[in-house]
């Protein structure tokens, strides 16, 4: 499994936000520190502002801040958000059309490791990654 740069943008957001909880940041700033497209990062920004892990502040001296909550959040709820989770056409009911759905041992397979790959993500919280010892630790300090 691949996870899109959305999701990833968005770890390494609510990983930089996490050592700073009391900062607001620009993207700006987190872009130029992973060397990542603003402009998707921006996107990114919304996105977990709009389900209420970051707080977005706006005009002069804006920019984005860690909501109190967010570092316990788990690292499954996060993926979930952002990734579509549906690994195959048969695990969504509205638009399933494959023919063998009803027979195919494939979908139960897939929706084992599914659960397993959820069931690991669970177990840890976005505090759990901005806490990691070694260079997390400077990522704090360089800003």
């Amino acid at each position: 499994m691949q996870l899109t740069y959305h999701t990833d943008y968005a770890l390494r957001l609510l990983i930089y936000l996490t050592t700073r909880p009391d900062r607001i940041v620009t993207t700006r700033e987190v872009a130029e520190f992973y060397g990542i497209s603003l402009n998707h990062l921006v996107k990114v920004a919304k996105s977990l502002t709009q389900v209420g892990w970051v707080i977005s502040t706006r005009g002069v001296g804006g920019g984005v801040r860690i909501a109190e909550h967010t570092p316990d959040v788990t690292l499954g709820a996060v993926v979930s958000h952002t990734e579509n989770t549906h690994l195959v056409e048969c695990f969504h009911s509205e638009t399933n059309a494959c023919p063998i759905h009803h027979c195919c041992q494939l979908k139960s397979v897939l929706h084992e490791a599914h659960r397993a790959f959820f069931e690991v993500l669970d177990r840890y919280t976005v505090r759990d990654l901005a806490l990691t010892p070694g260079h997390l630790g400077m990522l704090a300090k360089r800003a």
